[in-house]
């Protein structure tokens, strides 16, 4: 499939809404909470069991994004958004199959699985296209696409509680809400499938630098260089003290405020779920796009030295004041979304353009183990503090210290990131006129 190119007079601004088609609907995975109490009712699941597809999703996002980021590269967007469609639907009419017929290992090879794949390819199907398109505000195009995946949720969380409220939360209703997902997004995601073009030439038409100039690293060379390594942990230590929260965080403001004189309920509960979907959506446009001003390096020292600070808040004053621990949770999960939105920016400055989506694709290997190490952490933790006795904010104050270390490791890390050594720019001639050539038309 060849990638469409632009004709003369296009619109740079229809690549956003393009990109945004397939990262709303990708969002979605956000959302998996809410068939976590309908699938343990109708199965007799554990609860961590019915977080295996969502775990598995994230891993298979972050693998099949680097092993699949060159082909991405090869191909274009319009294969790429094109694969993920196929993927992230079928994922969901296989975990529908899976609902009817209670075989649950179903649902984790479909919405975990193949979905994953899906996840994958279509989070980084636009990055390089929108960096190639906006040179001149990177931070801003890929902060308005990425922040569709953040604000999936905010969609798919009360679509799919409707549902469920009218199909039925047994496993017959599960189904149906699943087969309703599967079509309803396919449609969807073709819409960023028929609209998306790249640049006519390698350079863009909007005004800003050529993308010929000045660094220019292959994706086999970026990930032997110390500064791949050094955004890996930044990105890794970012995504596991925000998915620590996210994942758990219906359960975690009841159990912080069980023992005092307002507890929350459980539709505040989910009112809270919202917000932090909010507050990721916006950290992704509006953090990336402040990077733009600052700087990448000088916004990570925001993420992750202020992040430390509003966990290390939450640790010690969080039970005490229900407006502190919401604003802190907002404030880590904007910084959350801001990490992800931000990272394909900060890539393009070391190792510039060539092959900027490959490198973005091996670097959310680092996503695939924030996704495990994050729930991990804080649901272990959790577990082992209940069975010793303890209840409410004491369920997370070791798991809270645990993620304020992280960030610090995070912090250290962006601290060592320096420019790229000369000998790791040089792209040889003949591979990126071939690259180039890929990307026109047969008829150019």
């Amino acid at each position: 499939m060849s990638p469409p190119v632009a004709p003369p007079g296009w619109s740079r601004w229809l690549v956003p809404p393009a990109a945004l088609s397939v990262h709303l609907s990708i969002g979605q995975a956000y959302a998996w909470s809410v068939f976590k109490p309908p699938l343990e009712s109708a199965l007799g699941l554990s609860g961590t069991q019915s977080a295996l597809p969502f775990q598995l999703g994230i891993v298979m996002l972050g693998l099949s994004a680097a092993f699949g980021g060159t082909l991405v590269e090869r191909n274009g967007p319009r294969w790429a958004m094109t694969v993920a469609l196929v993927c992230f639907s079928s994922g969901f009419l296989l975990s529908a199959l899976g609902a009817a017929t209670e075989q649950y290992w179903l649902i984790v090879l479909g919405y975990g699985f193949v979905g994953g794949i899906g996840l994958g390819i279509g989070y980084i199907s636009p990055v390089s296209t929108l960096i190639k398109w906006f040179p001149d505000r990177p931070g801003m195009a890929t902060g308005i696409a990425i922040m569709g995946f953040g604000g999936g949720a905010l969609i798919a969380s009360p679509w799919s509680a409707q549902m469920l409220e009218s199909f039925g939360s047994d496993s017959s209703g599960i189904a149906l809400a699943f087969l309703v997902h599967g079509l309803t997004y396919a449609v969807f995601m073709l819409l960023g499938v028929l609209l998306v073009r790249v640049p006519r030439t390698v350079k863009p038409v909007a005004a800003g630098p050529d993308v010929s100039e000045g660094v220019q690293v292959s994706a086999r060379s970026a990930v032997r260089t110390p500064q791949f390594w050094c955004l890996w942990v930044v990105l890794c230590m970012n995504v596991s003290a925000g998915i620590g929260i996210l994942e758990k965080a219906a359960p975690m403001i009841t159990d912080f405020f069980a023992d005092t004189s307002t507890p929350v309920s459980v539709t505040a509960a989910a009112g809270f779920v919202a917000l932090l979907s909010a507050a990721n959506m916006a950290g992704r446009i509006g953090w990336s796009s402040t990077s733009d001003l600052i700087g990448r390096k000088n916004i990570y020292r925001v993420y992750l030295g202020a992040g430390a600070l509003m966990y290390l808040l939450i640790a010690l004053f969080g039970d005490s004041s229900k407006p502190l621990f919401i604003l802190c949770a907002l404030v880590i999960l904007s910084f959350y979304g801001g990490g992800f939105a931000t990272v394909p920016a900060y890539l393009k400055d070391l190792f510039g353009t060539y092959q900027v989506g490959a490198i973005h694709g091996r670097l959310l290997t680092a996503w695939s183990t924030a996704g495990v190490l994050g729930p991990l952490i804080v649901n272990w933790i959790a577990d082992r503090q209940e069975e010793a006795g303890k209840h409410g904010a004491a369920l997370y104050g070791t798991s809270f210290g645990i993620m304020i270390g992280l960030l610090v490791v995070g912090f250290v890390a962006n601290e060592l990131v320096r420019p790229v050594h000369p000998r790791h720019h040089h792209v040889p001639a003949q591979r990126e006129a071939d690259d180039v050539r890929r990307q026109q038309p047969e008829s150019a």
